[in-house]
Parts: C-alpha cells; sequence; structure tokens
C-alpha cells in the first residue's frame, strides 16, 4: 500500500515538474520572441515578465538551454527514484542514466542538424520535451505494469 502511495505521487510530482516547466517555457518563448523582434509588448505572464526584467536576448537563450537541463535532469531523478522503488533495486539507474545521455546528445546533434535540413530541428525539439515532461517516468512505470503481467502469465 504505501509503495502504491509511493509511486503515486512520484508520478503526481513528474506532472507538477511538467506543469511548471510548460508555465515557464511558453512564457520564455513569448519573451524571447518580444526580446528578438523588439515587439512593443510582450505576451509573457507579468510575473515571468518581472523575473527576466531588462534580460537580453543572449542571457534569455541561456536560461532556456539551462532549464532543459535542469528540467531533463529532474526528469531523471524521479525516473532513477520510481524505478528502484518498482524494481526494487537501482539495477535500471546506470541505463536510465545513459538513455538520458544518449538522448540527449541525439537532440543536440539534430539541433545542430537542423540548421542543414529543418525537419531535423524539429525532431530535435520533440525529443528534447520528451526528456523533460513525464514521458519517461510514465514509459518506467509501464514497464514495469508490462513486466509484471508478464510474470504473472508464467
Amino acid at each position: 500500500m504505501m509503495r502504491n502511495l509511493l509511486v503515486a505521487l512520484l508520478l503526481l510530482a513528474g506532472l507538477a515538474v511538467g506543469a511548471m516547466r510548460e508555465f515557464l517555457f511558453i512564457n520564455l518563448n513569448f519573451q524571447i520572441q518580444h526580446v528578438r523582434y523588439g515587439t512593443p509588448y510582450s505576451y509573457a505572464h507579468s510575473l515571468f515578465r518581472g523575473w527576466v526584467k531588462g534580460w537580453d536576448l543572449a542571457e534569455l537563450m541561456r536560461l532556456k538551454w539551462g532549464l532543459a537541463v535542469v528540467l531533463s535532469a529532474a526528469m531523471l531523478g524521479l525516473c532513477i527514484l520510481l524505478a528502484r522503488l518498482l524494481f526494487g533495486s537501482h539495477a535500471y539507474r546506470k541505463p536510465l542514466v545513459i538513455g538520458y545521455a544518449m538522448a540527449g546528445a541525439l537532440a543536440v546533434l539534430l539541433h545542430l542538424a537542423g540548421s542543414f535540413v529543418p525537419q531535423l530541428g524539429i525532431i530535435s525539439v520533440k525529443l528534447l520535451h520528451a526528456l523533460q515532461y513525464p514521458v519517461m517516468l510514465f514509459l518506467v512505470w509501464a514497464a514495469w505494469l508490462v513486466g509484471g503481467a508478464a510474470r504473472q502469465t508464467r
């Protein structure tokens, strides 16, 4: 019973981090657009505008990439905790870290290649989103559910 509660809390934490990410990035992208194009007003939330008041485009872009790394690391941490809780050991920690690192590296390479082939940039964004939202967290949970169902049929 306690394990189920902890699993639910971790999944809810992942959803909360994803919601926070959504707020930050929507507003950050609005502010970047405002600064980049010198529009007369920004569509970013007033709270967010207050946080980044006076920032130039380079600072906003550093914030965007920094948040991407921090949020990916947070989701990786939640995945590691969930895997430990569900599978009872840290056996999946190393594969999760390697998988996240490889997916992140691939996303960066696709982002760079996107200047030559724009479709690759789109794929890069989707891959980065998967690392920052609770997608992987729910995949870990799904793997455990499928594994449990497979063990019961034996």
